[in-house]
């Protein structure tokens, strides 16, 4: 075994000599691997007698160590050494923007036209207001003058809470319009206020859901009349489906917390699957409406004397189909990405009214 300096020398040399990685991969071979000398020699130890095996066995193994660790050494070093070379050779501009690549995520429609609405009316005035999902019976029902019997308090129409014994049940609130309450025994007139927010009825279709999304608005002031709802409702829609022209009537209808009450329609055409406002023959319903009943402004600590207003509320989702052209409401809810994608919005693009809506 006089040649294990030798080969123990002329290893250490190549290892040492090796100037990349794959020359080194070369070296290791040639002395470790299978049919290297190192391992050459290792296979020789079962053909000696047991005194040669007992002199030369450890030799052999400090050989195949010391060879072993060298090579591993100089990877250490040759790696540094190319990542120094790369890191020298590429540069990243830290300034440039992101190369445009699939989005994370998009705004949902419901939360669009949201930021629409409020921006249109945030522009003549109003202000943003919110109140909890959970109501009791007066804000919900008694104090906006529904009666006892009204079928809106029956359990087909309204979600009720379990109460405890001898306790009126709190309801899921059916409308926004426990906030115009809120609002109008904290709050002294002038009030001009918009209220969005989720809203929860029993119902359950196409153009139904169990939740769905409303926005109401309140305007109470010194001499305010009908004109001035008209007015207003006729130049939201006029910003808000982006036409110039409109053609409304208001309709006589009913509801318990205005007086006189009416539904707003506006003309419309259908061209296939699309519908254009401010255009055709047809009407279509958009929103209710009224002048404030004068038993709700009672309720809430102000003389109908002295203060008038008018009170308006329309179905946030609906707009949305009506606008962005979407046949079925229940997709809303179904948390389906490929949907939300297609009929999303950037988030960082903030409606406004100078700006551009959509």
């Amino acid at each position: 075994m006089s040649d294990i300096t030798t080969i123990e020398n002329e290893a250490l040399a190549a290892v040492a000599a090796a100037g990349d990685l794959e020359t080194l991969d070369a070296v290791r071979v040639a002395e470790l691997g299978k049919k290297g000398r190192v391992s050459g020699l290792m296979g020789s130890l079962g053909k000696m007698s047991p005194e040669e095996r007992k002199e030369n066995g450890p030799k052999l193994n400090a050989l195949k160590t010391r060879v072993d660790d060298a090579v591993k050494a100089r990877k250490i070093e040759l790696e540094a050494q190319a990542l120094e070379k790369q890191l020298a050779s590429e540069t990243l501009d830290l300034t440039l923007p992101p190369t445009p690549g699939p989005s994370a995520g998009a705004l949902h429609p419901v939360m669009q036209v949201f930021e629409e609405v409020a921006a249109i009316f945030g522009d003549m005035g109003f202000t943003v207001a919110e109140g909890p999902d959970v109501e009791d019976d007066w804000h919900n029902f008694t104090a906006l003058n529904f009666p006892e019997g009204h079928p809106a308090r029956e359990t087909h129409d309204t979600f009720f809470m379990k109460a405890q014994e001898g306790d009126t049940p709190k309801v899921l609130r059916t409308h926004t319009s426990p906030v115009q309450i809120r609002t109008m025994m904290k709050q002294k007139p002038p009030i001009r206020i918009l209220v969005p927010g989720r809203v929860y009825r029993n119902d359950w279709d196409a153009t139904h859901t169990p939740m769905f999304h409303q926005v109401e608005g309140l305007v109470i002031e010194k001499g305010t009349h009908m004109g001035h709802l008209k007015g207003c409702l006729i130049d939201f829609v006029k910003a808000f489906f982006e036409v110039d022209n409109v053609e409304a009537r208001f309709r006589p209808h009913f509801f318990p917390f205005t007086e006189p009450s009416a539904e707003m329609d506006v003309k419309y055409t259908r061209k296939g699957e699309t519908i254009e406002i401010g255009a055709g023959d047809s009407w279509m319903e958009i929103l209710g409406s009224g002048m404030v009943h004068p038993n709700v402004l009672r309720n809430c600590g102000i003389d109908p004397n002295e203060y008038q207003g008018f009170a308006f509320g329309m179905g946030i989702d609906r707009l949305a189909m009506l606008k962005y052209g979407m046949p079925d409401l229940r997709p809303y809810f179904e948390a389906d990405p490929q949907w939300t994608r297609h009929y999303g919005f950037a988030p960082w693009s903030t409606p406004s009214v100078s700006g551009g809506l959509s």
